[in-house]
């Protein structure tokens, strides 16, 4: 299949239809030139439905296993984070390069062999770690980097809702094979930005908490990372947050920033809009954030949000033989930390990841 301009279009195939696969991942894939999304797996025959809506030129599979054997050049799991490591294993198996929604596994160790696995078959593996393309990220990494808040001596960062009464799903089970909970949820994105921020981490801190009646896994949580650097970086994630906290507030010794409220990219992909759309990821001046030092105060204008830069990087590595967008490296790091916050969270010990 040819693009319009005579390039190759890569043939991409999705598991899992749910909110990561309906909202993010097909939306993307669609508009991302180079890219055609061939097939879908969903076993549900309403989500079977909803694909053949929204995507008629997708054939719809009950199986992954009916993947392997189709004329694909990429496969993509967005399925519960219990299927993670075995899908992206049968699929590398099967020669196909594969794109896997965070978390990359359930340990480090899991993620590392299809680390491992990938290399042996010369396969791209990568992590869907979208958050890197946040508006008010990528601002925060701007300043960060020009140096207009000097040396960064905290870094508060905070995914906060409000919502008091359990929702059920598989992301609320107490079973550790499910992979549930907020610290493998939220907390994969917001410890993948500190590391991108700021390097390794030599010592985490956590507290993981059940809040809501009947929770079963961690719903208000909070992790305390020092990196090797010496920056402090403290986390929060919660959804039992009646009084939402600052999205980012970045502590330096030339000044601080501080923004409020989430990047808008997520809620425009729910309304049906793509990134082909006139004004996408930008963000209403009343939202930007403020550069603080002292009773000075200066708006920043907040970076347009950019998921399509996923995606585009994805083609690139896969025709262009360039570096994934997300290393799996990266996701690797990530998990150990996260495993850490859970021993420190168990024995309330600060530990090493």
């Amino acid at each position: 299949m040819d693009s319009p301009h005579g390039a190759a279009v890569l043939n991409v195939g999705l598991v899992g239809y749910g909110l990561a696969g309906s909202v993010f991942h097909a939306p993307l894939i669609r508009t991302t030139p180079g890219l055609h999304l061939a097939a879908v797996v969903t076993a549900d025959p309403e989500r079977q439905a909803q694909v053949r809506r929204e995507h008629p030129a997708a054939t719809v599979l009950d199986s992954a296993a009916a993947l392997w054997s189709t004329p694909l050049d990429l496969v993509v799991i967005a399925s519960p984070n219990r299927t993670h490591v075995p899908l992206a294993t049968a699929a590398l198996e099967a020669g196909l390069p594969v794109v896997v929604d965070k978390p990359l596994a359930a340990t480090a160790a899991e993620g590392e062999q299809l680390i491992r696995l990938a290399a042996d078959r010369g396969l791209l593996l990568s992590v869907f770690q979208n958050r890197r393309w946040d508006g008010d990220f990528r601002t925060v990494r701007q300043l960060v980097d020009s140096g207009r808040l000097g040396t960064v001596h905290r870094f508060e960062s905070r995914f906060e809702r409000w919502r008091p009464q359990l929702k059920g799903g598989w992301r609320e089970l107490g079973d550790p094979a499910e992979v549930g909970g907020l610290l493998y949820d939220l907390g994969a994105h917001l410890v993948d930005q500190a590391l991108t921020l700021f390097g390794p981490a030599e010592r985490v801190y956590a507290e993981l908490d059940a809040r809501r009646a009947g929770a079963q896994t961690d719903d208000d949580s909070f992790v305390a990372l020092t990196h090797a650097d010496g920056t402090r970086s403290h986390l929060w994630m919660s959804a039992t947050a009646g009084e939402l906290g600052p999205r980012f507030r970045v502590l330096g010794s030339q000044g601080a920033y501080v923004t409020h409220g989430l990047d808008g990219q997520e809620d425009a992909l729910k309304a049906g809009r793509t990134p082909t759309d006139p004004g996408w990821g930008s963000t209403a001046r009343e939202h930007w954030g403020t550069l603080h030092a002292g009773d000075a105060v200066e708006p920043v204008v907040t970076l347009p949000g950019a998921y399509q830069e996923y995606y585009a990087g994805v083609a690139r590595a896969l025709t262009d033989s360039t570096p994934a967008p997300v290393d799996p490296g990266d996701a690797v790091a990530a998990l150990r930390v996260l495993e850490a916050a859970r021993r420190s969270a168990q024995t309330g010990r600060t530990v090493a990841p």
